[in-house]
């Protein structure tokens, strides 16, 4: 069932390794504008009682997993409407859950890529954290794999880039600001905190933010990251089948 999954990883992979200067340039345009126009802002300012700088960069980390994974979405998109690359694989002897294994994987390894670039900018800025932090790297991971499932599944969906936008606007974007990334959830009003914790980015966060400071993150976040990792997928494979079809 899985045949044909290094293939299709492979090939994102080339594709990848020959725009990463491009794309690692514009992975760290929007971190190195939060640390500067938030991080050195806020100065001494304590979030969850840390600076307000350890607080935001776990948050980035968290933040840029989930739009990075997400993003695969586009490419998956300009290779169904003009490369028709898709199309390909539909008449190659390739299985759905084949193409969706390896899309998913190269989602993954893009959005650590990215993750790391943002703790390199977190050590250039004196940031301390934990940086080594397994829980922390299999935090952002998960989210990634959340993030990278719901984006083969939606990009099966989309009819057009403008499409693909709206969805990024109704739904990566308040996620990226509400989440927990840029605040604590605590700040919020009582009745609106429930409401952040049926998102997925704000159990990354917290998952990160806590490895990042050392502390015994809690496991319930790993087991809803793990979770809606699983539903994506499997919604992704119903998806991707039901375009083959």
């Amino acid at each position: 069932m899985l045949r044909g999954t290094s293939a299709v990883f492979i090939r994102e992979m080339y594709i990848l390794r020959r725009r990463l200067p491009k794309l690692a340039c514009s992975w760290a345009v929007s971190p190195l504008l939060y640390m500067v126009a938030f991080g050195y802002a806020m100065g001494d300012t304590l979030a969850g009682g840390r600076p307000y700088a350890e607080f935001l960069l776990p948050g980035l980390v968290a933040m840029s997993s989930m739009t990075q994974a997400w993003g695969i979405a586009s490419d998956i998109n300009i290779a169904r409407f003009y490369w028709r690359i898709f199309e390909e694989f539909q008449a190659a002897p390739i299985h759905p859950a084949a193409y969706v294994t390896g899309e998913i994987a190269a989602g993954v390894v893009r959005a650590l890529l990215a993750s790391c670039l943002i703790m390199a900018i977190g050590l250039l800025f004196g940031v301390d954290i934990n940086y080594l932090s397994p829980m922390l790297w299999l935090a952002a991971a998960l989210n990634a794999l959340v993030f990278a499932s719901l984006a083969v599944a939606l990009a099966m969906l989309v009819k057009s880039h403008a499409d693909q936008a709206m969805l990024t606007s109704f739904v990566i974007t308040p996620m990226a600001f509400l989440g927990g990334t840029f605040f604590p959830i605590e700040k919020l009003p009582g009745w609106a905190q429930p409401f952040m914790d049926l998102l997925p980015l704000t159990h990354a966060a917290r998952a990160v933010r806590a490895a990042a400071f050392g502390q015994p993150p809690a496991a319930a976040d790993y087991l809803v990251l793990l979770g809606l990792g699983s539903c994506g997928l499997v919604l992704a494979g119903l998806c991707v089948g039901r375009a083959r079809d």
